[in-house]
């Protein structure tokens, strides 16, 4: 049911008569939440009548037994005689529930009051779901599946299409990049299926029905598993099996983040069952689809489709998230998602322009020293696609022979939501402020840790600053940006002690070292290196020039 202010509510209104100017149609909830008397700790499931910016919230009391999983008294909601027309997808997310979400402990608890406490967050949530919910609950639907997985995106990621993490998970669903793969989510340069809505959510819906085969149609094991990965769990069940202890979710000894990944998306789901016991409500998601899939035919420019669309650029890549660059991949199905709305206008717009001007070209002439990648990253494309659109064999070129490149019909900066931008957003961020902006090329040796300290931040802030995740690998010749502390230039102590910080420029001699010099200055090696964005595994040429900080009263210069 939905109030004034179009937020779902528990109850169901009475039956109003039919009226002769007008039929009222009410929207009600066909889910039955009994109170189960079962001691059982496990959610239980509802077999289907048809044939991975959320916060981690640090509550880890002991594991809770089967005694200890209680259950919360949920007023059941009416089931109606006859199917009545659900216009709010939240409801028909609970239409289709079907885990026992009466089970409370202190663990559930927390997460409830936390999402119940801010109101804003599941607004935001609620905000960016509006595009996805119903594609999402289409397919649980079509499958039989529960309900409640329709929640699991804002556990994982609060419906955010370019979420990030430090584990290098991508997507509403978070995908990593090697489940994405046995997934069949493509990861290229052009495109990122983890973050394409659609077959994200065919892959996450995938992987949740094998995890729920394998651990013997248990939800809440499956839900563990996809959070922590399948051996994780089967490990902390094959260790409690051999202590003689419960295998049940509550029993089990599992990563913190896991020990409440599972009790979020109870919380989630008690909340929107009942949002007015709780103090918390759900702003309305129209139940009807926000976008349809439409082919292109061929590859097309970003800005173009949405001139042709006559949407905003930013809404072609929020409902478009997998694109990566300023134009669809130059290969596979061509299909693109637009409003359902813009479909016709998109449509009779394309047939008006040929295929050949869908996308910009440049004729190149290649020169003495060129290679194909090196080409690639001057046009901002990749080798793959000079080689398909050009159909060489090989990535060998020669000299004097010449290449069509497609290029973005606008500049860079146009496209606001493409890899790279994002990637400039993030190192620009406002969190930054009162810090330095340094460059460092990775070198041999190099690793998020090592470079971490040598800066003095924090290894995950280096890599969300780089659009990494800690264990990505770190390339050789890999620019980075770090948000460094400034120096001190001028510090003020007590009359006798007095320090005068003051930046100079030392050029280097014939047989100086860092130790050398920092000795000199009374200054520390890691001092140079940061001030200077060097390694001191690199060897010091004369001539060289060094800016340093010094305090003037304690060097003899």
């Amino acid at each position: 049911m939905i109030n004034k202010n179009n937020r779902l509510l528990p109850t169901v209104l009475p039956t109003l008569k039919n009226n002769a100017k007008t039929r009222i149609l009410l929207v009600v909830s066909l889910l039955a939440v009994g109170c189960s008397s079962t001691q059982e700790s496990q959610l239980t499931v509802r077999k289907p009548e048809a044939t991975e910016d959320t916060p981690v919230i640090s509550a880890t009391p002991k594991p809770v037994g089967v005694a200890q999983a209680p259950h919360i008294e949920l007023e059941p909601l009416e089931i109606p005689d006859r199917p009545i027309p659900v216009f709010d997808a939240w409801q028909r997310v609970l239409n289709n529930f079907a885990l026992d979400i009466s089970l409370d402990n202190r663990r559930i608890t927390v997460q409830r009051q936390w999402y119940a406490a801010n109101q804003d967050y599941l607004d935001r949530t609620a905000e960016r779901a509006s595009r996805y919910l119903f594609d999402v609950i289409e397919q649980i639907e079509a499958r039989g599946m529960p309900g409640e997985l329709a929640l699991l995106p804002i556990v994982e990621s609060a419906y955010a299409p370019f979420a990030y993490s430090h584990g290098r998970a991508s997507g509403i669903w978070q995908f990593i990049p090697g489940t994405g793969k046995r997934y069949k989510l493509k990861q290229d340069w052009w495109y990122d299926g983890r973050r394409d809505v659609v077959e994200s959510t065919r892959a996450a819906l995938d992987y949740l029905s094998d995890l729920y085969k394998y651990f013997d149609n248990d939800w809440l094991l499956a839900l563990a598993a996809y959070n922590s990965g399948q051996g994780n769990v089967r490990k902390a069940i094959k260790h409690n099996r051999k202590h003689g202890r419960p295998t049940d979710f509550w029993s089990l000894k599992l990563p913190r983040e896991t020990q409440a990944y599972v009790p979020k998306l109870i919380a989630l789901a008690q909340l929107l069952h009942a949002p007015d016991k709780y103090g918390a409500s759900f702003n309305m998601i129209d139940n009807r689809p926000y976008f349809s899939r439409v082919s292109t035919g061929s590859q097309i420019d970003l800005a173009q489709a949405a001139e042709l669309a006559e949407i905003s650029l930013e809404e072609l890549y929020l409902l478009n998230p997998g694109f990566n660059q300023w134009a669809t991949p130059p290969y596979g199905s061509h299909l693109i998602n637009l409003p359902v709305s813009t479909v016709a206008t998109f449509k009779t717009n394309l047939a008006k322009l040929p295929a050949e001007q869908r996308i910009s070209w440049v004729r190149y002439k290649i020169k003495n020293g060129d290679s194909l990648i090196r080409i690639a990253n001057k046009f901002q494309t990749s080798a793959d696609a000079l080689r398909q659109v050009n159909k060489l064999k090989s990535y060998r070129i020669r000299a004097g022979n010449v290449l069509f490149i497609p290029v973005a019909s606008r500049e860079s900066d146009h496209y606001v939501l493409s890899a790279d931008k994002r990637l400039e957003a993030k190192q620009q961020s406002p969190a930054n402020s009162g810090r330095i902006k340094k460059t460092y090329v990775a070198q041999t040796g190099d690793s998020f840790w090592t470079i971490s300290r040598r800066y003095g931040v924090g290894m995950r802030e280096l890599a969300r600053w780089n659009g990494l995740g800690t264990t990505d690998r770190l390339p050789v010749g890999r620019e980075l940006v770090i948000w460094v502390k400034p120096p001190p230039v001028v510090t003020t102590a007590p009359q006798q002690n007095r320090e005068i910080i003051h930046p100079i420029i030392y050029k280097v001699r014939s047989g100086d070292s860092l130790a050398r010099i920092a000795q000199k200055f009374n200054v520390s090696i890691a001092d140079i290196e940061s001030w200077n964005s060097i390694n001191r595994r690199k060897y010091l040429q004369p001539g060289q020039t060094l800016k340093l900080f010094v305090d003037l009263a304690r060097t003899s210069l």
